[in-house]
C-alpha cells in the first residue's frame, strides 16, 4: 500500500533542501527535516526501516563527530555505503534531513546502513525512531548547562532509552567514564566496553571530577587509581564494589607525537592491532578506539580498519589543517571545559615533544634555549604558540560562558608568543587569559572574525603555525571567512 503522507513528506523535504542551497541559505542539512516532519512525524522511522543493515548511533559530549566520521570512512572502504549526517547536523531535524537526502522519491533509502551522530539531548528520541542495531556512547561532561542541564539529567535520559532496546542491539560504552559505564548494568541489549589501559597518560588532575565523584550504584565516593582527564580514568567504589569494567577493546599503549600523529597498540577479542593515526592528541586516540570497537562489532576486518584510519582526515573544524594563503592554520574546536583543557594540553605538550626531538637530534643548545625561554619568560615567537581564540555565546555555543573559568587556560602561561582573541565574547576571553598568566602585551582583541584572522596571520612568523581555537558558531564564522578567501570549501562539500 502506498504511503501518501510519506511520499509527500519526502518530496517537500527534498524541495526545501534544493531551495536552501540555491538561495545560499545553507547546505540543506536541517531545513528538509523540519519540513518533512511537519507533514509526517514518523518520516525518520519509516525511512530508516528500509536500511538493510540497520542503524548505528553515536553520542557523547565530546568526540562524536570525529568518531562517526572514522566509522563512516571504514564502512565505505569495506563496501558498506553508510547514510551519514556528515555535516554534523545531529538533532532530530538534521538526522531526518540526512535520511531524506539518501532516499528516493518513493521513500526508500539507497544506502546499506544508517550512521548518525546524535546530540546528547536528542539521543533518546532518535533512538526511539531508528531502532539502532549498535549504539556507541562516548562520555558525559558538563556542556551548555542552559540547554542540557546537569550531567545526571542527560544520563537519566540515556538510561531510559537504553532500557527500551532489545537483545538484538549492541551497546558500546566507555569503561573509563563511570557515568557512561554504569549505563550498561541490567540492560537487555548486549553490552561491550572500550577503555585506555596505558597509565602513563594519567595526569592526576581532578578539576572536573565533580561530575562523577559518587558511585552510581550506592552513592559512596569513587576512589580513582588513575585519572586521564576530568573524571575519565580507572575507579572503584570501596563501599559496594562497583568498579571500572574490564574493556573488551583495550588501548594498551598510546604514543603521542605532538600535534601531528599518534600510535595506538590495542587488543580486542581474539586479536590485536597497531595503528598509526594521522591525528594528534589523547582525545583522538580514544575516538579511534571507539571507532575500531564499533567496526569490529559490525564485522569489519581489522586490516580494513587499520588501512582506513592510517589515512584518515578529521572533520571540518576538528583538527582541520588549512593552507591560509601559504601559512599553516590548524583549527581545533573547543566548546566546554574538558574539551578546551585537552586541546590546550595537546598544544603545550607538543612543545615538550619539540624540545625532546631537538635533544634526540643532538641539538642540545636549541633544546636548552627553548626550555630557558619557557621558564624565564624570554619567549621567542618562533618556538612558542601563536593562537587565534574565538568565543561566541550564541544558542548553539551555550549562552553561559562561565565555563571559560573551568577550563585550564593556566597551562598556556609561558607558552604563548601571541594570542588574538575574537568573537562575541572576546573581552571575556581576554580577561580569562590575563588571569591565566598570559601577559596582556601578548594579546590583541578583535571582535570580528575576519579582522581577528588578519591580525593573527600578520603576527605569524615564517615557519610557525597558527592554532585557532573557536567555539562552534565561531568555527562556522571562521570557516565562512576561509571559504570566502578560497582557502577552504563549504562544510557541506567536505
Amino acid at each position: 500500500m502506498i504511503d501518501l503522507r510519506l511520499l509527500l513528506a519526502v518530496a517537500a523535504g527534498k524541495s526545501a533542501g534544493i531551495a536552501s542551497r540555491m538561495l545560499r541559505r545553507g547546505g540543506g542539512t536541517t531545513l528538509p527535516g523540519v519540513v518533512a516532519q511537519r507533514i509526517d512525524p514518523q518520516v525518520l522511522q519509516k525511512l530508516t526501516a528500509t536500511l538493510p543493515r540497520g542503524v548505528v548511533l553515536v553520542s557523547g559530549t565530546n568526540g562524536k563527530t570525529t568518531t562517526t566520521r572514522m566509522i563512516a570512512a571504514i564502512l565505505a572502504d569495506d563496501g558498506r555505503t553508510p547514510l551519514h549526517n556528515r555535516a554534523g547536523a545531529n538533532l532530530m531535524s538534521g538526522v531526518t534531513a540526512t535520511a531524506l537526502a539518501g532516499a528516493s522519491l518513493g521513500g526508500r533509502t539507497h544506502a546499506h546502513i544508517g550512521l548518525f551522530e546524535t546530540d546528547e539531548a536528542a539521543f533518546p528520541g532518535i533512538a526511539a525512531e531508528t531502532a539502532p542495531r549498535l549504539v556507541v556512547l562516548h562520555n558525559l561532561f558538563r556542556d551548555q548547562l542552559d540547554r542540557y542541564g546537569e550531567v545526571d539529567t542527560v544520563a537519566q535520559g540515556w538510561r531510559a532509552a537504553l532500557e527500551r532496546l532489545p537483545a538484538t542491539t549492541t551497546v558500546l560504552l566507555n569503561a573509563d567514564d563511570p557515568a557512561v559505564a554504569a549505563l550498561g548494568e541490567g540492560l537487555s541489549a548486549k553490552v561491550r566496553y572500550y577503555g585506555l589501559n596505558d597509565l602513563r597518560h594519567a595526569s592526576g588532575a581532578a578539576a572536573q571530577i565533580g561530575d562523577a565523584r559518587f558511585c552510581r550504584r550506592c552513592g559512596a565516593p569513587y576512589r580513582y587509581t588513575a585519572l586521564f582527564y576530568a573524571h575519565i580514568g580507572h575507579y572503584r567504589c570501596d563501599s559496594c564494589g562497583a568498579m571500572r569494567p574490564t574493556p573488551d577493546y583495550a588501548l594498551e599503549r598510546l604514543d603521542l607525537h605532538g600535534t601531528e600523529t599518534t600510535t595506538l597498540y590495542l587488543t580486542f577479542p581474539g586479536s590485536a592491532m597497531e595503528v598509526h593515526l594521522p591525528l594528534p592528541g589523547l582525545y583522538n586516540a580514544i575516538n579511534a578506539l571507539a571507532a575500531i570497537a564499533a567496526c569490529r562489532e559490525l564485522g569489519v576486518p581489522a586490516s580494513r580498519i587499520r588501512a582506513t584510519l592510517e589515512r584518515f582526515d578529521a572533520a571540518f573544524g576538528r583538527i582541520e589543517r588549512v593552507d591560509a594563503g601559504g601559512r599553516p592554520l590548524l583549527i581545533a574546536l573547543i566548546k566546554n571545559p574538558v574539551g578546551a583543557t585537552e586541546t590546550i594540553r595537546m598544544l603545550t605538550d607538543s612543545l615538550n615533544v619539540e624540545r625532546s626531538t631537538k635533544t634526540l637530534r643532538g641539538d642540545t643548545a636549541a633544546a636548552e634555549t627553548l626550555q630557558g625561554n619557557v621558564s624565564t619568560g624570554n619567549i621567542q615567537p618562533s618556538t612558542l604558540l601563536h593562537l587565534l581564540i574565538l568565543i561566541n555565546d550564541r544558542y548553539a555555543d551555550g549562552t553561559d560562558v562561565s565555563w571559560l573559568w573551568d577550563a585550564e587556560f593556566e597551562r598556556l602561561a609561558g607558552h604563548v608568543a601571541h594570542a588574538t582573541v575574537g568573537g562575541t565574547r572576546a573581552a571575556d576571553m581576554a580577561v580569562r587569559l590575563k588571569y591565566a598568566g598570559v601577559e596582556p602585551e601578548r594579546m590583541t582583541v578583535a571582535d570580528d572574525p575576519a579582522e581577528a584572522l588578519d591580525v593573527a596571520l600578520s603576527r605569524l612568523p615564517p615557519g610557525a603555525t597558527l592554532y585557532a581555537l573557536p567555539t562552534y558558531t565561531a568555527m562556522l564564522d571562521l570557516r565562512a571567512e576561509l571559504v570566502r578567501r578560497r582557502w577552504a570549501r563549504p562544510f557541506w562539500e567536505d
